[in-house]
């Protein structure tokens, strides 16, 4: 088994390492207790004569003998007061509460099979399009006494691949029967955070301080694709006007990557965020136009980017591609953070986030509706796939995943 090696090795020495986080409101979740209704007799009156006592005790009586009679004859099914989920449904998985579920991928030549990942070494497999999942054990990663959070995964055809925390890559050939643990090189600067199967024995993958690497050979050898990482980048344009940058840590909070290669980041204090498009030699800083610290950051559908900040502010760029330029969008978002945003067509795109916020847009996002039955959900929704136009799924904390229904 060979060890990732490092052709490229003109990165820094790292920085200090952060987890890559979960943004989780501080508000705690809001459960919406439900009440019996309250039966309140109403007085029927003529404009000629009041109601009297005697008619509203008697109407009263026969109003308690109405409610009493199908107590004493067959039992009544009980009926749940809490509303279904108008376009999802919550799934029951077999995991163990506190578990946060982090992404989730589908074999493209058999839709129906997928794996699902999270914190806690979680690893769930479904063979009917997300309906049911049961666990899946990986021998190569019970080895050491890690308990590893899954971060990403992605497949190409048959080819498929894992990385997490503490550093560990994951690859298969056979649509995820096997699983074979891929070395790596203790040269890697920061934590995988993300990555992408591009081709056949191909993958590009993404550490938290902007290391981008590309293997070719089904991860035996890795090309660095920038030329350092983003720290090292900030040291030397820090007088080019990048707000927030002498406060950077070096590390993401949350990284996208477009359908065409390119990248978008945001900082770990959320101050700014930086782009990068394949060809380039270093990531591309930007300063924020909005006053609040940014949340989260992605692509719409039509190419153009969506912005999160916290509070629950949503803020989409004006034109396509990359722009420092961005416009509020009116949300109902009661206070609470929004996490996410993901597009199931070039109109309809979702929203999710805390205390089981969900918003629904069907004009690319100009204005948004609120799904008022995932109040109820007593959980943060962290991110919303689609994986296709019929297949989406909506994945938190506690082991929450809701699967769309269309």
């Amino acid at each position: 088994m060979a060890t990732l090696q490092l052709l490229t090795t003109d990165f820094s020495k790292p920085m200090i390492l952060l987890k890559p986080s979960l943004f989780v409101s501080s508000t705690p979740p809001r459960h919406c207790p439900t009440s019996l209704p309250r039966f309140i007799p109403r007085a029927c009156s003529s404009s000629s004569s009041p109601l009297s006592r005697r008619h509203f005790v008697s109407e009263t009586a026969a109003l308690s003998l109405a409610l009493t009679v199908p107590l004493l004859g067959s039992p009544q099914p009980a009926k749940s007061e809490e509303p279904a989920l108008s376009e999802w449904e919550k799934v029951s998985l077999p995991i163990d509460p506190g578990v946060v579920l982090l992404d989730i991928a589908f074999v493209p030549d058999d839709p129906k099979h997928g794996f699902l990942l999270g914190t806690r070494q979680t690893l769930l497999e479904t063979k009917d399009g997300g309906q049911s999942w049961a666990p899946r054990s990986i021998p190569s990663a019970e080895d050491e006494d890690f308990n590893y959070r899954f971060n990403a995964i992605s497949f190409k055809g048959k080819e498929g691949w894992i990385v997490g925390k503490p550093a560990i890559l994951l690859h298969t050939s056979d649509a995820g029967d096997s699983w074979e643990r891929i070395p790596l090189s203790s040269q890697l600067p920061g934590d995988m955070v993300y990555i992408k199967a591009t081709g056949e024995k191909s993958a590009e993958m993404v550490t938290d301080e902007g290391a981008i690497y590309v293997t070719s050979n089904r991860g035996y050898n890795w090309r660095a694709a920038v030329q350092e990482t983003v720290s090292a980048t900030l040291n030397r344009t820090v007088s080019s006007g990048i707000s927030g940058a002498s406060y950077y840590t070096g590390t993401f909070n949350a990284v996208n990557r477009s359908p065409n290669g390119s990248y978008v980041a945001v900082s770990s204090r959320g101050n700014f965020f930086l782009t990068w498009e394949p060809g380039q030699p270093y990531w591309q800083p930007h300063n924020r136009s909005i006053a609040r610290r940014i949340q989260n950051m992605g692509w719409r559908a039509d190419g153009g980017l969506w912005l999160l900040v916290r509070g629950g502010g949503l803020f989409l760029s004006k034109g396509t591609g990359i722009t420092e330029e961005f416009e509020e969008v009116p949300v109902q978002s009661r206070g609470f953070g929004i996490l996410d945003v993901g597009y199931r067509s070039k109109d309809e795109a979702w929203a999710a986030g805390g205390s089981g916020i969900l918003l629904r847009t069907t004009n690319g996002g100009k204005t948004w509706v609120r799904d008022k039955a995932a109040d109820n959900i007593a959980a943060n929704l962290y991110s919303v796939k689609f994986i296709d136009d019929n297949q989406g799924f909506v994945l938190g904390n506690d082991g929450v995943l809701l699967r769309y229904l269309g």
